[in-house]
């Protein structure tokens, strides 16, 4: 056993034991029949050989089967890192491959690997990215590389700190403008481990896309506010905020009196201002002191309403408006010949009663409808002077109190009398003018397409809130039929009509409905009113004759009905009227329909 422990190395290969082994037993065996020992010491030998033997043999096919297994392991381990090789070469051409910049940050912040269009736009840096770079270096490196473009006013520490804020975020997206204008979109997301990827993508041409676009429609919109401020009657100015000219319309030159070429981009308000004084005059009593004063005011302006005057007779009513950003907006009215017609009108009324004496006695022998119409309008002078002032009176006095104190409860208590005697008046007016339209015959209204849905459907949202503080039921059905009149003095008529209805009706309800009769249409306004005795049909359409309410202001003059009937007459208007004590009223008007015309609906 001495000698096979020292003979036998269990480093040996399996081969080269078996070769030791073979050399032991030969050896023994010769020794077993050159020795003669009567005590059977050789013979122990032998079996000692024997048995060593079979460990050996044993131990030898131990060995090999630890052999081939460590075979089978290191075939499998070679395989497996082929596959890990080829995977890791895939992954990296797959990478490689995506037409975004790629890169792979671990845990800790460190580069694992990145591909080459990574930092495609940063040059200068394309040598440093590689794995082991610190995040934070990375960072450094991309903020003072001349290839990025900072905002303005940013230094690149702070863009730094920033980027490094938005890095803690799980998923981050933000643009970044590069040299040579062009954008590279950065996103970055986390990984379950910790780690960070960040992908590159270059948006320039979806940049410049977008701006393109954005430009296309400044400039579709530009045009249509060009078109608008063409299209407008009024005279129209916009400064910026420093008081520079940066809009008008060619009416604006027309209205000032100054040449085309003189309004320019960038003209100074007071510039402005100075070729106004050499034409015109503003009016007195500005809102705080001057138009320069008001416009050199910070943001926050109130709106302004002043008056220029122009050579002989020409009136520009001006409005100014503030505008979000600081600058302001001016706009000029030609309003001479409304302010013409209105002191016309006040002569007319100061001298009518003089006029018409002496018209009449040089009339004597003229036609009855022509005394009607003067002995009319001197009864209208005479009765509506003085219901004229009262409510301009009021409203004086609503006023008065109103600037007297702060404006609470009583005072916008007063304001709202004030606006309803100032509507009284032009009420009255209005009814003035309408006579005086219907007068002039023919030529005062204009006949032609009207589509019926635009004329009553303002009608109802003015009477609904009539009807019902009344408490009646209050009901204007829809139609879409095309009638022939003027759609100013239909509407005229169904808002007289109506207004009566309701006016007159203590309850019960006031329906107001069109039906085709034929190549006709059939307007009618039906109350449940006290009714109409039929002594009294033929004197309600007369000025000033109101059957159940007391002559006021607040309530009419009583020129409604006369209103109606003076308009159906202009305009072959058949007017109809049913009515009883008791049973209510309904007025009607027969329409022409105007379908299959060739003509412009209104």
């Amino acid at each position: 056993m001495i000698i096979t422990d020292g003979l036998i190395n269990p480093a040996d290969s399996a081969e080269r034991t078996t070769a030791k082994l073979l050399t032991i037993i030969g050896a023994l065996m010769r020794r077993v029949e050159q020795v003669t020992d009567d005590g059977g010491v050789a013979y122990a030998q032998f079996q000692r050989a024997a048995m060593l033997e079979d460990q050996v043999s044993r131990r030898t096919q131990e060995l090999e089967q630890a052999m081939s297994m460590l075979n089978r392991t290191n075939s499998r381990l070679a395989q497996a890192m082929d596959e890990a090789e080829g995977a890791r070469r895939n992954l990296a051409n797959a990478i490689e491959a995506v037409a975004e910049g790629f890169a792979l940050f671990d845990p800790d912040e460190v580069l694992v690997m990145c591909n080459s269009r990574f930092g495609a736009t940063l040059a200068d840096l394309r040598p440093a990215l590689v794995p082991g770079l610190r995040f934070d270096d990375y960072v450094d490196l991309v903020s003072h590389s001349p290839s990025l473009v900072l905002p303005e006013g940013e230094t690149p520490q702070g863009w730094a700190v920033r980027r490094r804020q938005r890095h803690q975020d799980r998923h981050v997206i933000f643009n970044v403008q590069m040299s040579g204008d062009r954008w590279v979109q950065i996103s970055e997301h986390r990984t379950p481990d910790g780690g960070t990827v960040i992908l590159q993508t270059d948006v320039t041409d979806l940049i410049r896309l977008e701006r393109q676009e954005r430009t296309r429609l400044l400039d579709s919109q530009a045009g249509m506010i060009r078109a608008t401020l063409e299209h407008l009657s009024q005279g129209v100015c916009i400064f910026d905020g420093s008081g520079r000219l940066i809009g008008w319309n060619a009416r604006l030159g027309e209205l000032l009196g100054v040449p085309a070429h003189w309004l320019r981009l960038g003209l100074e308000f007071a510039n402005l201002l100075a070729r106004l004084r050499e034409d015109g005059r503003f009016a007195v009593n500005l809102p705080g002191g001057t138009l320069r004063g008001w416009a050199a005011q910070p943001q926050g302006r109130p709106a302004l309403e002043f008056e220029v005057r122009r050579g002989e007779g020409i009136i520009l009513s001006g409005f100014g408006q503030e505008m979000p950003d600081g600058g302001f907006v001016l706009s000029f009215t030609d309003v001479s010949a409304e302010r013409a017609a209105k002191d016309a009108l006040a002569r007319a009324n100061e001298t009518l009663e003089a006029r018409v004496t002496e018209r009449t006695l040089e009339l004597e022998d003229a036609l009855s409808h022509a005394e009607r119409a003067n002995a009319s309008r001197s009864r209208f002078v005479a009765a509506a002077s003085h219901d004229l002032l009262q409510p301009l009176s009021a409203a004086k006095l609503f006023l008065a109190s109103a600037m007297d104190g702060p404006l609470d409860a009583p005072a916008r208590m007063a304001l709202n009398k004030a606006q309803n005697a100032l509507e009284s008046v032009d009420g009255l007016l209005g009814a003035l003018l309408d006579i005086s339209r219907l007068e002039a015959g023919p030529l005062a209204v204009n006949v032609g397409p009207v589509r019926l849905n635009r004329v009553i459907d303002p009608l109802r949202d003015e009477f609904a809130a009539f009807a019902a503080a009344k408490g009646l039921r209050f009901v204007l059905g829809d139609s879409t039929a095309v009638v022939l009149s003027d759609a100013g003095y239909l509407r005229r008529i169904l808002q007289n009509l109506i207004g009566n209805a309701i006016r007159y009706t203590d309850q019960g309800s006031v329906m107001v409905s069109a039906r085709r009769r034929g190549g006709m249409l059939r307007i009618e306004v039906r109350d449940t009113g006290p009714g109409i005795p039929e002594s009294e049909q033929d004197n309600i359409f007369k000025e000033f004759h109101r059957l159940h309410a007391p002559a006021s202001a607040a309530e009419g003059m009583g020129l409604g009905l006369a209103i109606v009937e003076r308009a159906c007459a202009a305009l072959g208007h058949p007017l109809e009227l049913q009515s009883a004590p008791g049973q209510g009223t309904c007025f009607s008007v027969l329409l022409a329909l105007a379908e299959g015309r060739n003509t412009k609906v209104t």
